[in-house]
């Protein structure tokens, strides 16, 4: 599907909601901008969740764990 959009000033572009609500974009969201070939190309980026499919919550989980362990360790780190 097409849409016409307008370029307000500072180049803002207002996505359509539909378009929105499709793709699960929502108000404060990051975005990735590519140009091919003379077009604009927006793409929300993937979550750990996407990348890692039905293992997505425990990928999340893992990621967490990972996390906090490095955390700890730099604290560690800079106390010593």
């Amino acid at each position: 599907m097409k849409y016409r959009v307008k370029v307000y000033r500072k180049g803002l572009v207002v996505i359509p909601a539909e378009v929105r609500r499709k793709l699960g974009v929502y108000e404060g969201m990051i975005l990735e901008l590519r140009v091919e070939n003379n077009s604009i190309v927006l793409t929300p980026p993937k979550t750990l969740k996407d990348a890692f499919g039905v293992d997505g919550d425990e990928a999340l989980k893992v990621a967490k764990l990972i996390v906090e362990s490095r955390k700890k360790e730099v604290e560690k780190e800079i106390r010593s």
